[in-house]
């Protein structure tokens, strides 16, 4: 049944393709990914396969693959992604060898995809639980280890109706979690090959905290205030809340960086903006030094910017969830995000650390920010507890380092 449901949504991917370019460009991809494979798989190499579903388990997986590569030079590193989201921006990543999409999860292409990349190692980075590829990988005593993993009791593993789903997870032959809580979930189902070693995605953060850009067009912009405002990933309702505030706190400045960039929603945040603002991509360090507001019209940068607030806001807590509070929170900065951030366990833990702020609506933002641009106290201990919580959970990767055999 899983491999006819896998099956029926490759057809499917198939047919919206003809309309959606962001489908399109999966069939394209992998269409060439056994070609790839054979020209560029080298005999007598020793592979170590990651895969990540997208940009953000990559970023999770990212820490260890550069540990290994420069500790265990003697190995290759294949990654793959599923979505176009990942491997589209990550395509040219220079820590891999080779990078490409993963098949789909048939038998065939299970087969195909073993037999011509022959990994010495599986990594599988946070969700990714593909029975058939599992399932070949442990045919062919290939270990096979999960990383960054969560888990919470409403997933279809601990469900009465998830008795036979729940052993795809015996196949790997060890789980690296992120707490406690999945360990225990885990050992319910008799799953013991388990150790809680946090989220390797810390230890990004401090790496990008470590190697941090200058960016002199937002140090021009700065300048001499010490009261701004970094909004990043932000979607229309999050702007909807802090831009009013914005727009009557002259004695503040204001940075955004949008999830999305397109013109349509470039000009809604414009719209809105009742102070003087520039583009990044259209303005020089003098003109940047004269606006309130810098709006971050390209990508790659966010996670340097943060470095400039005094206080961060994190978007997407009044949608489908927050974003990454570890990127700005790792700089030392009070964090608010929205409410939609239940799901999020470093969210809520930043919470209870005292690092971040819940936010419900514009009455509530207003309250915080008060608080954080007139009490320089409290600006500051929480700021320190949001950096104390982020170097403080350092070190999965060494855990998992220290726990496989290379």
């Amino acid at each position: 049944m899983y491999s006819f449901v896998i099956c029926i949504y490759l057809m499917v991917v198939k047919l919206v393709s003809l309309f959606n370019a962001k489908a399109r460009l999966m069939v394209r991809g992998h269409a060439q990914v056994f070609r790839m494979l054979r020209e560029r798989i080298k005999p007598g190499e020793r592979y170590l396969w990651f895969h990540a579903a997208s940009l953000g388990e990559f970023e999770q997986g990212r820490p260890l693959m550069e540990r290994i590569r420069r500790e265990y030079p003697e190995y290759k590193i294949l990654l793959t992604f599923f979505s176009p989201s990942g491997y589209e921006v990550r395509k040219n990543y220079a820590g891999a060898d080779i990078i490409c999409y993963l098949p789909f999860d048939t038998p065939r292409n299970v087969r195909r995809f073993l037999e011509l990349a022959h990994p010495c190692m599986a990594f599988f980075i946070k969700y990714e639980f593909w029975q058939n590829y599992l399932k070949g990988l442990q045919r062919r005593d290939i270990p096979v280890y999960s990383v960054s993993s969560i888990f919470r009791r409403n997933q279809v593993f601990f469900r009465w109706y998830g008795g036979k789903y729940y052993k795809v997870l015996t196949r790997f032959t060890h789980l690296f979690v992120q707490n406690e809580v999945s360990k225990d979930l885990l050992a319910t189902l008799g799953i013991h090959n388990v150790t809680v070693v946090g989220d390797t995605r810390f230890d990004r953060v401090i790496e990008i905290f470590r190697q941090t850009k200058q960016l002199p067009l937002v140090e021009a912009f700065k300048g001499q205030c010490r009261r701004v405002m970094v909004a990043g990933s932000s979607w229309q309702p999050d702007e909807d809340i802090f831009i009013p505030y914005f727009n009557a706190h002259p004695e503040m400045k204001l940075i955004i960086a949008p999830h999305v960039i397109g013109e349509d929603h470039l000009k809604e945040i414009t719209g809105k903006l009742k102070r003087p603002y520039v583009r990044y991509t259209q303005t020089t360090e003098e003109e940047a030094a004269k606006a309130d507001c810098l709006i971050v019209d390209c990508f790659g940068l966010l996670s340097s910017i943060y470095r400039y607030g005094e206080v961060a806001y994190v978007g997407g807590g009044f949608g489908v969830g927050i974003h990454n509070v570890l990127e700005a929170a790792v700089y030392g900065v009070p964090v608010l995000f929205g409410p939609n951030n239940h799901r999020f366990q470093e969210a809520r833990q930043l919470l209870d650390a005292g690092g971040g702020i819940e936010v419900t609506d514009e009455a509530s933002f207003r309250t915080e920010m008060d608080k954080l641009l007139t009490d320089e106290t409290y600006l500051s201990d929480c700021g320190h507890r949001a950096g104390t919580y982020v170097h403080g959970h350092a070190g999965a990767s060494d855990k998992i380092l220290g726990s496989i055999a290379l």
